[in-house]
């Protein structure tokens, strides 16, 4: 988490504000209440078959499938319906022979064997453009990769209707997919206080968590939704926030990536819990996709992942109650939960969050119940990452259980989305791997509104 800057023209900027650490379209005022439902889910909510939509021109060259998913071959589906319940004789009525009706596949299902496998594996990268406009060199890496999210760094004052054409963009980029729709996602750090990236008229001026953590809930929860609103009307569909890190009053001075920055809402894991999921709740009221962050924790750390390496959290084990805002994020429905890149000495020692099973996937899915998808905090810029090629980080963290790969560097885009397809056709963990994010990805998608069939 770097420290912000307020110059979006630097082109050595990350993510500044949110990033301490952590890192880690859909027209504003569409969907409504139903898009909040959707977001409400669960990431693993079933499936809803689709209706017929309309055709887009495919990419791909051929009907490909998720490597690892199964088939998506229509089943009968039957014809005749159940007697009524104040019925007093039932007669069952045969389908007619030869005309029995096949049911639709999932509107998942359908994007899925309508992308080529490097549209399938771009959708689980989410790489940078500047908040000032994007470069040549920053599309270049959306369109080289196939991406299906992006990340807008770099402070702006410019307000909404700047943003706004950023966004807009953004979005003409998205991957063209027969028979269906899917769109961006688009996110930011719109934390508040130093790590609030866009400001300007339209948007509100946030304060710090910590500050925040005065407020009561319900208060929280509602201006949360008005900062939801606004980031809507930018373009703007996924919020990478709440941080649900908890430092302990000893280490709010020394703690680089969240006290420092006054990120936490308060020094006791019941109060972060509480406020966090407010936030959160008043984001997903908006329309704006959440992601809490940076599990299982970066607020007993002193160093900043972004700019040290080996940051070790010796403290925090597999069933402490540090853990509580993560959970309680888990059961309000954050769609997303973002990993630290930091090192667990309690719960893997020898691997870095974001690339450890051990947390991904026997922690943050199997002891808190996690169905939605895992992205990266930075595996870009940070030096707690740069002992590894961008190959290795895009590969060892989705064969751990991480689902989109984040990095504020677009020139890692091709070479880590090349590694991943290079290596799947020998490697079946990756290929089940890259799957099963795919579906969760998408699933992410449906539930905002930005897959549609």
């Amino acid at each position: 988490m770097r420290k912000p800057t307020r110059s979006p023209a630097d082109p050595r900027q990350r993510r500044a504000p949110i990033r301490a650490a952590s890192r880690g379209g859909l027209p504003a005022g569409v969907r409504g209440a139903a898009l909040v439902l959707g977001l409400l889910a669960t990431a693993t909510a079933g499936l809803t078959a689709c209706g017929n939509g309309g055709s887009n021109s495919s990419e791909n060259t051929a009907s490909a499938t998720a490597p690892g998913s199964s088939p998506t071959t229509a089943t009968p589906s039957p014809t005749t319906t159940s007697a009524s319940p104040t019925a007093t004789h039932t007669t069952a009525v045969p389908p007619p022979a030869n005309t029995a009706t096949a049911k639709p596949a999932s509107c998942i299902s359908r994007a899925i064997s309508g992308m080529s496998q490097s549209q399938q594996v771009g959708q689980l990268f989410m790489s940078a453009v500047s908040t000032s406009g994007m470069t040549g060199a920053q599309a270049a890496a959306i369109t080289g990769g196939r991406v299906g999210s992006v990340f807008l760094m770099g402070h702006s004052s410019a307000g909404t209707a700047t943003v706004k054409r950023v966004t807009d963009q953004v979005k003409k980029l998205a991957p063209s997919v027969k028979g269906v729709t899917v769109r961006m996602i688009i996110s930011t750090d719109q934390e508040g206080g130093e790590v609030q990236v866009l400001s300007g008229p339209g948007f509100s001026s946030i304060p710090t968590a910590v500050q925040q953590g005065k407020l009561s809930p319900s208060t929280l929860q509602k201006d949360a939704k008005t900062w939801g609103q606004q980031l809507r009307a930018a373009g703007v569909t996924m919020n990478l926030a709440p941080v649900a890190d908890t430092v302990p009053p000893n280490l709010v001075n020394v703690n680089a990536p969240i006290g420092k920055l006054q990120r936490e809402y308060g020094t006791d894991p019941a109060a972060v819990a509480t406020h966090s999921t407010a936030f959160l709740k008043g984001m997903l009221q908006a329309g704006v996709i959440t992601s809490a962050k940076h599990f299982p924790g970066l607020g007993r750390v002193t160093g900043n992942t972004d700019f040290s390496a080996g940051v070790t959290d010796a403290t925090t084990a597999a069933n402490d109650p540090y853990l509580q805002p993560f959970r309680s994020a888990v059961k309000a429905g954050t769609p997303f939960v973002m990993v630290s890149s930091a090192i667990y000495s309690k719960i893997d020692p020898n691997t870095q969050a974001a690339f450890s099973s051990a947390v991904m996937r026997d922690l943050l899915r199997g002891s808190l119940g996690f169905k939605g998808a895992i992205i990266s905090d930075d595996l870009g810029a940070a030096v707690a990452v740069s002992d590894h090629t961008p190959a290795q980080r895009a590969v060892d963290f989705l064969k751990a259980g991480g689902n989109v790969v984040l990095t504020v560097k677009p020139s890692d885009i091709v070479p880590m989305t090349s590694a991943v397809l290079s290596r799947m056709p020998t490697d079946s963990a990756l290929r089940s791997a890259v799957s099963d994010s795919l579906r969760r990805v998408l699933t992410a998608k449906q539930n905002a509104g930005l897959l549609t069939c």
